[in-house]
């Protein structure tokens, strides 16, 4: 593109072939209605199914596409910080593929950043946020427990949901914050929130409607996705920040 579009729209997928065109197509009927221009880069980690192939069938129909097909599988974290950092939009937005936050969200979102804010967080956990469709409740209560500890751990105790795949970031923030992030799996998101905390930049959560959608790559207790990899990577991030790794300078 010749010149930075105003609005990046980031879509971290994995095994989404069967549903990463729906979310496509009503990305861009939000989008095209609009009057500033924009990009939307779907970031695919080492999917084994045809994710890629699928996003790009849809090149005729979403305007300004692009995807990035890694050949490897990284994780949520490692594509969302791939995302970030090779988007050029004044904002940067990611969300989740299955669409279980619809981007029409960003009609309260955007009027945050005119009122100073630099990173703007969805939660399901405030005032005004509505969960239309629940997960298994195993699910929920490991998030709850798993919160709690990232709250306690980080200091990060006004922020009820982490967790939450609907972030958005002005030019400024990402890159200051994805550059320094490390955490490939699922617990990069407290490592996002922390790393725009300590740096200084203005952080403000807003509520969002959201609905369960199946085929979650959340793989309970075990695995690279499980609540344990969140665990230990919540005390990796402690550690990192305790002994200066992340080579944190407030931004002025």
């Amino acid at each position: 593109m010749e010149t930075s579009p105003y609005l990046s729209v980031i879509i971290p997928s994995y095994k989404e072939g069967q549903r990463i065109g729906r979310n496509l197509l009503q990305i861009e009927e939000y989008l095209s209605s609009k009057n500033y221009t924009y990009e939307v880069l779907v970031v695919v980690d080492g999917s084994p199914d045809n994710t890629a192939e699928v996003a790009r069938s849809f090149s005729d129909k979403v305007k300004n596409l692009r995807v990035i097909d890694n050949p490897e599988n990284h994780g949520k974290g490692y594509v969302v910080r791939q995302g970030l950092l090779e988007s050029h939009g004044e904002y940067r937005l990611f969300l989740d593929a299955d669409g279980s936050t619809s981007i029409n969200h960003l009609d309260s979102f955007f009027p945050e950043f005119k009122n100073g804010f630099d990173v703007v967080l969805g939660s399901r956990d405030i005032q005004g946020a509505y969960v239309q469709v629940h997960q298994p409740k195993y699910r929920e209560v490991m998030g709850d427990m798993g919160n709690w500890l990232i709250r306690i751990v980080l200091g990060l105790w006004i922020f009820p949901d982490t967790q939450c795949g609907f972030k958005m970031l002005n030019a400024r923030a990402a890159q200051a914050v994805a550059s320094r992030m490390v955490v490939d799996r699922f617990g990069f998101d407290f490592e996002l929130i922390i790393l725009a905390k300590k740096l200084g930049f203005k952080i403000k959560q807003m509520p969002v409607r959201w609905l369960n959608e199946e085929g979650s790559t959340v793989s309970g207790l075990t695995g690279p996705n499980g609540f344990i990899q969140v665990i230990v990577d919540l005390f990796k991030t402690k550690g990192r920040l305790i002994t200066g790794k992340y080579n944190i300078h407030p931004v002025k």
